[in-house]
């Protein structure tokens, strides 16, 4: 168990650290030890140890996506998950308050599908490069442009733009969504929106053409085909794993693509014994700590917005019912249909695997 005499004195009404609140999370410590440093452990525990307090104080659950930091990921989330199983469980929460450690974009999700309940996102500031791609009016003019075509929004995309959407994807599903609304509408022709390299490595996947816009996310748009073939260089024994947000030429020099989720599954049912992860920082300490006999070599990228979420500001959100979130009525409602056509789908048993193997098909822009 870390030592007290490694702390540092509490301020601004925060929890201070003592032999009590070590102890109490000394359990939990053990799950992350191996991507925490025991230096660092003293300042994260009191805030742990009062969270998972509020929590049952406030009634609250804290969803915690994959690409939190360890000591939140584990050790205070409730459920964690990429973006499907995040939105799965906001429209099933019991209870009365739902903190998203993500970013606002997700948060706004819970809310649709939890309109009952008080979300709070803990920084208001932690947006998503992707999402501020496209607006509602973009998609309003798409759908003046292309009247006949169905509209398949990421889910990356703020509750405008799904309002004005006919369905919501994940990288989970994004093919199985894109074939069964094509199936729906009787066309061979769907627009996807806004992530441009997600529709192009669904494109590849799916006997559908697909339109899209340029947007990308700041993080996966950096990794190149070069540094993956480097990296091939470097660590011929490790399993490359990507995802699909990445440009296609990356998928196609990797072993493996996929959404987070699927990305985990992978290393959980393979275990290999090195393996490197082209996506967030924060994703390979996660899986780290789930699959401990796999090594992790690190050629990461951080997200500001998702290190925006910290201990402290999760405190601070429980502590004081801040800052919750709330979508207009009209907007919330529409944006719900878009939402619950992607839930009501069925699902697979683990998230599926793009097919590296495909050749590229090209993805059109949308003209507007």
């Amino acid at each position: 168990m870390p030592s007290l005499s490694k702390t540092t004195p509490a301020s601004d009404g925060l929890p201070e650290c003592d032999a009590g609140v070590l102890e109490r999370t000394a359990p939990l410590y053990e799950k992350v030890r191996d991507v925490v440093p025991e230096a660092e452990w003293p300042l994260h525990a009191p805030l742990v140890d009062a969270i998972n307090r509020l929590k049952i104080e406030r009634n609250a659950v804290i969803l915690a996506h994959n690409y939190m930091t360890p000591e939140i990921f584990n050790c205070v989330g409730d459920i964690t998950g990429d973006s499907l199983r995040l939105a799965q469980v906001a429209a099933e929460a019991e209870q009365d308050v739902i903190v998203q450690a993500g970013v606002h974009f997700m948060a706004e999700t819970a809310k649709i599908l939890s309109p009952d309940k008080t979300v709070l996102i803990p920084d208001l500031e932690a947006g998503c490069s992707l999402a501020a791609s496209i607006t509602g009016e973009d998609v309003r003019r798409i759908r003046a442009a292309y009247p006949s075509y169905p509209i398949v929004t990421y889910v990356n995309t703020s509750a405008e733009v799904k309002a004005e959407s006919d369905i919501c994807c994940t990288s989970s599903n994004a093919v199985q969504v894109v074939e069964a609304v094509a199936r729906q509408w009787g066309t061979d022709t769907v627009i996807m929106i806004p992530d441009e390299y997600l529709a192009k490595n669904v494109a590849s996947q799916t006997g559908v053409r697909i339109l899209t816009w340029k947007g990308d996310c700041e993080v996966h748009e950096k990794f190149t085909r070069a540094e993956i073939e480097q990296l091939r260089i470097e660590h011929p024994d490790a399993m490359i794993i990507t995802h699909p947000e990445c440009p296609p030429e990356v998928l196609r020099a990797a072993d493996f693509a996929g959404s987070t989720g699927a990305m985990s599954s992978f290393v959980a049912e393979h275990r290999p014994a090195k393996a490197i992860l082209i996506t967030e920082c924060s994703m390979s300490d996660n899986v780290a700590v789930a699959n401990p006999g796999t090594q992790f070599i690190r050629p990461c990228n951080l997200c500001p917005h998702m290190k925006r979420i910290t201990l402290r500001n999760i405190y601070e959100a429980l502590r004081d019912l801040r800052f919750e979130i709330d979508v207009p009525a009209g907007v919330a409602q529409r944006a719900r249909v878009s939402l619950q056509a992607m839930l009501d789908l069925p699902g697979g048993c683990k998230p599926p695997a793009f097919d590296t193997s495909r050749p590229e098909t090209r993805a059109d822009y949308v003209s507007v």
